[in-house]
């Protein structure tokens, strides 16, 4: 059996990989929240999603995060009337992203406090680990 700091090291790291792709995904969504279609009437960038899962570390016991998928949102693409821009329709029509910048950035901050608290829990295992070899030196 593992020790239990190393296990809460292994969790947190898991915790941060998660976290990791997740701003990646909302940062690519922010991105493209204007990219329209390559052509007229073509379909714009479309809303990237994530979700997570559980695994069991068969080397600690403990249940990890990981990513298990990134998928697409199927929410219909904003429309606007914009004649002059390239990718207009024969009647006007412009098909926009699906891409709230509200909500991803909400998402981003959740993402990125998540992020800090699993990087808390490393720093401290990290810190107790060290503190545990120093205490067997001295003995």
């Amino acid at each position: 059996m593992i020790d239990p700091l190393q296990s809460s090291l292994r969790i947190a790291g898991s915790g941060l990989d998660a976290q990791s792709v997740r701003m990646r995904i909302i940062s690519e969504n922010i991105a493209n929240a204007q990219s329209t279609g390559d052509a007229p009437g073509a379909d714009p960038y479309t809303r990237q999603t994530i979700s997570f899962d559980n695994i069991v570390d068969r080397a600690t016991g403990a249940t990890m995060v990981r990513v298990k998928t990134i998928g697409v949102d199927n929410s219909p693409f904003k429309i606007e009337h914009d004649p002059g821009n390239p990718a207009a329709d024969s009647s006007g029509f412009v098909k926009l992203p699906n891409v709230d910048v509200l909500t991803e950035l909400a998402d981003m901050r959740e993402a990125n406090r998540t992020y800090e608290a699993n990087l808390q829990v490393a720093k401290q295992s990290a810190e107790l680990l060290g503190e545990t070899v120093n205490l067997l030196k001295d003995a």
